[in-house]
């Protein structure tokens, strides 16, 4: 039995790629990612081009277990602990003890995370502003709500 894909690939034209929303809000994220990573990079945080950064954005603010830093990385608990060890080493991220069960630890951002914490929060707002004075503060609204609509479990 010649499976579906494989018969559309030999008989028929490659299809064009189409624009469609979801390619748009790829490029509009990957575009905002870019500018705050730079800005990082420029604000003195190297690493922030690197994939341990991406470890941040998965961290509770009481702490999160490695575990689950994996499970929302979608990578294996051994790659996370690599890019733990990195972020443990130049102090953005420390281990403890988790309360609720001594025998596992929570990664949470240390005193210079926190520190890294405000300058990303300050690059964020900066990077909005522009988008409010590009939109306009009405549009920049209503995209706000939009993707708000759009998220399954909006914050």
């Amino acid at each position: 039995m010649v499976n579906q894909i494989d018969y559309m690939l030999r008989s028929s034209p490659k299809p064009p790629l189409i624009e469609h929303i979801g390619w748009r809000l790829v490029r509009a994220s990957q575009q905002w990612d870019l500018r705050f990573r730079s800005e990082m990079v420029a604000a003195g945080f190297a690493w922030f081009n690197e994939a341990r950064a991406n470890v941040i954005p998965c961290l509770d603010r009481a702490g999160s277990r490695q575990a689950d830093v994996a499970r929302r990385m979608g990578i294996s608990k051994q790659a996370v602990q690599q890019l733990v060890a990195a972020l443990v080493e130049d102090g953005v991220i420390e281990q403890q003890a988790d309360p609720d069960d001594r025998r596992a630890q929570r990664i949470m951002l240390s005193a210079a995370g926190m520190a890294m914490l405000e300058v990303a929060n300050t690059v964020k707002l900066s990077i909005e502003k522009d988008y409010k004075r590009r939109l306009g503060k009405t549009k920049f609204l209503q995209l706000a709500a939009a993707l708000d609509d759009l998220l399954d479990d909006p914050a």
